[in-house]
């Protein structure tokens, strides 16, 4: 067994035996545990037939989220990476155009072994190079020709970063003088209503289309829904078969998207509020604590997660964190990576979800100050 192999299991065993978290981690879950949950959500209609291809409890979905986002009509995909490589490239033959702006640190361009190359004859640019979200100037800017804007909100791997209500409106209208349509990849939209002052209707209708994760802040099993205009998801559906992702059965993806509807949606304003507490309380308790270097980033968060950097070792920082875990039964923070930082320096993302919801700032503070106690000298 491999080193980051035993990391892992002992950090997963760390978080199974811990009282207090601020969220759960998604490798945590037994198969077991997995099924329960899901037996436990309960069927409106238990004699309803189970669905084939996607109809039955997956349309309701589809429906859902398009009345959600007020969007015609929403299709459900098995994943965010073809969801969003069959929207592009839906607009590429519409638009004639197949180069996409997008950010080079968008899900894409780090995530996909340069799939929509690839896969989909597709091209990209760069708006803008630095780890924060495009302005319109630069969009404006650009010096050739493309068919389609893709804005990831929040962008992820820069820190879960949102551009201002304003901000976004200029994005888009850049975007339509010179011609191109505009794709959200709102993996992470739904807990940006917070942020941006504004209802998930009024977000979604700045673009064509958008892309949902139903796992990444819902909790789902998995799966994503590609939203947008009746013809082009009805394009899209065709390409979506094409593609590999016309799942036989796909109901226990739908029932879980559907309870996590009911139960995490209402809720995610509150995580983005406790988020920003614990972040808060992060950086007096660190720096109450001497650190010689420390940035929570951004703050506030802008959403319920947010990075974290220090001046130590990743593996330092992983096992400081296990440690705490299996030594007080608190989990504060598990694995940190140094990719894309100086050297001496690592990072970790932070995310408050239900369980967190009960720490005071008190909590926040004993924890980062048991946790810096771990630390090496």
């Amino acid at each position: 067994m491999s080193g980051d192999e035993e990391s892992r299991k002992r950090l997963v065993a760390a978080g199974r035996g811990a009282e207090r978290m601020l969220s759960r981690s998604l490798r945590e879950p037994t198969v077991g545990e997995l099924v329960a949950e899901l037996v436990g959500l309960g069927v409106p209609d238990p004699d309803e037939p189970g669905d084939l291809y996607g109809d039955g409890v997956v349309g309701r979905l589809e429906r859902r989220v398009a009345e959600l986002l007020g969007m015609q009509e929403a299709a459900f995909f098995p994943t965010g990476t073809m969801a969003q490589q069959v929207a592009l490239r839906c607009w590429a033959g519409r638009t004639g155009n197949p180069v996409v702006a997008l950010h080079p640190m968008s899900h894409p361009e780090r995530w996909e072994g340069g799939a929509l190359g690839l896969v989909s004859g597709l091209r990209t640019v760069h708006p803008t190079g630095e780890a924060r979200q495009p302005t319109a100037a630069e969009v404006t800017d650009l010096p050739e020709p493309f068919g389609t804007l893709m804005l990831e909100l929040p962008l992820r791997d820069a820190g879960f970063l949102l551009p201002s209500w304003e901000e976004l409106e200029a994005l888009v209208e850049a975007a339509r003088e010179r011609d191109a349509v505009v794709h959200f990849d709102g993996a992470r939209l739904w807990e940006s209503t917070v942020h941006f002052g504004r209802s998930l209707p009024e977000i979604a209708g700045l673009a064509d289309t958008v892309y949902v994760s139903l796992y990444k802040s819902l909790g789902a099993l998995s799966g994503a829904v590609l939203a947008g205009p009746s013809s082009l998801i009805a394009e899209a559906k065709v390409w979506r078969h094409r593609y590999g992702g016309q799942v036989f059965r796909q109901f226990p993806q739908a029932l879980s998207a559907l309870a996590g509807l009911d139960r995490e949606l209402p809720l995610l304003p509150s995580y983005v509020a406790q988020a920003r507490m614990v972040a808060r309380e992060l950086e007096s308790a660190f720096a109450a604590a001497g650190l010689p270097w420390f940035r929570i980033h951004p703050q506030p968060p802008h959403t319920h997660q947010f990075q974290v950097w220090l001046p130590y070792g990743a593996d330092r920082l992983t096992e400081a964190g296990a440690r705490l875990a299996e030594e007080t039964g608190t989990v504060l923070f598990r694995t940190w990576s140094a990719e894309g930082g100086a050297p001496g320096i690592a990072m970790t993302e932070l995310e408050v979800t239900a369980p967190g919801l009960t720490w005071t700032p008190e909590d926040v503070h004993r924890a980062a100050e048991a946790f810096t106690a771990r630390l090496p000298l």
